[in-house]
């Protein structure tokens, strides 16, 4: 199916609200320890099932994934796993960082 639908949708963004109200309610927990490696493995397991979604023919499935992939590059840029200074691949860079502490 290369469609998402009304209905599709609606249910993504019910579980994206129930998964938020989740983690508003909780105290962080993050281990920074191991936050790296377990960020790159996420990345890697997303943008390996996105390659075989896309394989499948199944084309939403894969954009699902990718964009899903790389929203964890992100996250992890915004916590500072990792020292990007390129605000075409990253919503927050280190520019962008910089630019806010001062």
């Amino acid at each position: 199916m290369d469609k998402v639908d009304q209905k599709r949708l609606e249910n993504y963004f019910k579980i994206t609200q129930e998964a938020l109200e989740k983690a508003k309610a909780t105290p962080e927990n993050l281990d920074m320890d191991n936050a790296r490696e377990d960020f790159l493995k996420m990345i890697e397991s997303y943008m390996s099932d996105a390659k075989q979604f896309q394989k499948d023919g199944k084309i939403i499935d894969a954009f699902a994934a990718i964009n899903y992939a790389h929203g964890w590059l992100d996250a992890g840029a915004k916590i500072g796993l990792w020292d990007v200074d390129d605000s075409r691949l990253f919503t927050r860079d280190a520019k962008t960082a910089k630019k806010k502490e001062e």
